[in-house]
């Protein structure tokens, strides 16, 4: 990964406390992981009027448990498969084998929980929690491995998008919302932009490695236009389902605030796109578009209809 996200491996002799903190990087707890299932929980309390304070809870500490296992696996299994090493064969990366067992049971767990939360919230949540799991277990895990199949970024929009926000919805509502659908788009697309930019550093190591991701099969240049083209498509949808009057008109304001950063990503990287280290602040603009834009659409869906 690109150094906008890495995180240092834990020293061999720090306490077992620190070495699963340090397997939990911030980028995919904050930026990935909460943020889509507040959206849930705000279109919950916003627009549908209903939240569940014990369910809300149980279910956080579901979504943390399932970035530990996303985590655990993505770090065990690329170094399994070399892939940081690639041009860099002496590094020193010592990945534990207990990190494949923290995943295993941070996944187990989290299914659990998703589980006992379909008792009351319906059969939903099942297939949320199953859809996840596969997403989440197979992403660089084998035998799918979906990064090497080209739909990596398909499924970490999916997941982080419509089955972590509908899955937030049902556990309040316990029904399905055609509205939130279009709202989980916004960080669904977002985060699958943010996806894409982040492959574009490391595509060479990627196609030696053999992950087809879509940078690796349209080439850096086509992928930076690609990341550009559906990061604008979902802050258009807060501005378009606002305009239609399905989201608050205060949802409006996170495209303002979120467009500012995607045009200083496409200054960045208009002509840093084939130089990885370069390339890092057209990057980092996208995190902080994805952070930023979902965290004000969430906060304007929770309160924006409250009148």
């Amino acid at each position: 990964m690109t150094d906008v996200f890495s995180a240092p491996h834990a020293p061999a002799d720090q306490p077992l406390v620190l070495k699963v903190a340090s397997v939990v990087r911030y980028r995919f707890f904050l930026y990935a992981g909460l943020l889509p299932y507040l959206l849930g929980a705000a279109w919950a309390y916003g627009v549908d009027k209903t939240f569940r304070p014990g369910v809300f809870w149980l279910g956080l500490f579901g979504i943390f448990l399932s970035v530990v296992g996303v985590e655990s696996f993505n770090e065990y299994f690329d170094a399994k498969m070399g892939t940081d090493r690639v041009f860099n064969p002496d590094a020193d990366e010592y990945i534990p084998e207990w990190m494949f067992s923290l995943g295993v049971a941070a996944f187990a767990v989290a299914a659990a929980i998703g589980f006992f939360l379909a008792w009351g919230g319906g059969w939903p949540i099942v297939l949320y929690t199953l859809l996840g799991g596969a997403a989440a277990v197979w992403y660089v895990g084998p035998p799918v491995r979906w990064v090497y199949r080209g739909l990596g970024e398909t499924v970490i929009g999916l997941s982080y998008g419509p089955f972590m926000t509908l899955g937030s919805v049902q556990l309040h509502t316990h029904r399905f919302s055609r509205g939130a659908l279009l709202a989980s788009l916004v960080p669904g697309l977002l985060i699958m932009s943010l996806a894409v930019v982040n492959n574009i550093p490391d595509y060479h190591q990627d196609r030696l490695v053999g992950k087809k991701n879509l940078v690796v099969r349209l080439g850096r240049k086509n992928g930076r236009f690609l990341y550009l083209a559906i990061s604008a498509l979902g802050l258009a949808i807060a501005v378009l389902g606002a305009a239609l009057g399905i989201f608050p008109r205060e949802a409006i304001l996170a495209a303002v605030v979120g467009l500012p950063l995607w045009y200083a990503s496409l200054k960045a990287g208009r002509e840093t796109w084939d130089t990885p280290r370069l390339f890092v602040p057209a990057v980092k603009r996208i995190v902080q578009c994805y952070a930023l834009a979902t965290t004000v659409f969430a906060l304007a869906v929770a309160f924006g209809g409250l009148r």
